[in-house]
């Protein structure tokens, strides 16, 4: 952002147009084909893909690939890898960029143990000069544009962000996407946007702000503190699918569209669910739909009797409830 507040422009990706100023953080579990189309469908034109990694795919693993239906021929998302070697990396790299891949982002921010433990994701913040070869192998591998996500840090002794964002872009990265914490913090406490000016010094390339992010006041005080060029909004869009426009609007000054309610609501969740019976078929797609609902039923505010009926109950009965459970209005406040 500008001294006057504007959004500030971006370099063009090629194939992608200007970047746009509020994107769709990757969610692992969350962020699969049907919520992606869900949130481009309110105007998002930037959506991550849940982190697929490089070995289970290259390897032809159900679940990699099942996470790889990415709509490749769809203009709105991001694919992302993860790994801690960079010949699978790469090799995956160039596998879904000829399949249609527009945009291949790298995972070096996922605090989570099971992918740290294997040196991958933020594990990588531990080890600049193998995630500098991973980004340099997966950059020479196609022509698509590269981009790497990080945190601040592995914890408070070693926030090294900048140093890493520099080998990033050395290396061919054309974008950095920075969440406000150390991987040791996870989650905890206030996501640090002042410290990710810090990588905005270090880089020519676009950097994104990402770390509680939920309205259009967080996002415009991140882009304050951070000088950064845009902001991913990730948890704070979990059963509110059209937050990202309605933050898009508030930093453009336009008014925010409104939150679906009643049977409006209730037709699109509907219609969401049915896109997850389609995609991971009905057993699997009714347990992964579960949480999915629930999110839509704390912000309409489901009785709690209702809510517990309709998240057992087999697919015909949870849409003919979605009407009545969904009655209330979603709980959706946007700051100025």
């Amino acid at each position: 952002m500008d001294t006057d507040g504007h959004i500030a422009a971006c370099a063009p990706l090629p194939g992608r147009g200007d970047l746009a100023p509020v994107v769709l953080a990757p969610l692992s579990g969350i962020t699969d084909l049907p919520f992606r189309r869900l949130v481009a469908g309110f105007g998002a034109r930037w959506v991550v893909s849940e982190m697929v990694a490089a070995g289970e795919y290259l390897s032809l693993d159900p679940g990699s690939r099942a996470r790889a239906e990415l709509g490749l021929d769809e203009a709105h998302t991001v694919v992302q890898l993860v790994g801690r070697a960079p010949a699978p990396m790469a090799e995956a790299a160039r596998r879904l960029a000829g399949q249609g891949a527009r945009v291949i982002d790298i995972n070096m921010g996922c605090p989570a143990r099971k992918v740290t433990g294997g040196l991958s994701g933020s594990a990588l913040m531990r080890d600049p000069d193998q995630a500098e070869r991973i980004i340099a192998a997966v950059a020479q591998a196609v022509a698509v544009p590269v981009t790497v996500k990080m945190r601040l840090g592995w914890d408070a002794a070693q926030r090294n962000a900048p140093d890493l964002a520099r080998r990033a872009e050395s290396a061919g990265a054309r974008l950095i996407a920075v969440h406000g914490r150390t991987r040791c913090q996870f989650y905890e406490g206030r996501a640090d946007w002042a410290a990710i000016r810090d990588v905005r010094a270090a880089v020519s390339v676009p950097v994104i702000a990402n770390g509680d992010i939920a309205c259009a006041g967080d996002a415009r005080r991140a882009l304050e503190l951070s000088g950064a060029q845009a902001v991913m909004v990730g948890r704070a869009a979990r059963g509110r699918p059209w937050i990202l426009a309605q933050i898009a609007a508030g930093l453009t000054g336009a008014p925010p569209p409104p939150a679906p309610a009643g049977a409006a609501l209730a037709a699109l969740v509907g219609a969401h669910y049915e896109a997850m019976l389609s995609f991971y078929g009905s057993h699997v797609g009714a347990r992964v739909a579960r949480k999915h609902l629930g999110w839509f039923m704390d912000h309409a505010r489901t009785p709690p009797g209702l809510r517990a009926r309709l998240l057992v109950a087999p697919p015909g009965t949870v849409l003919s409830l979605l009407g009545e459970a969904l009655a209330g209005d979603p709980a959706a406040p946007q700051a100025a």
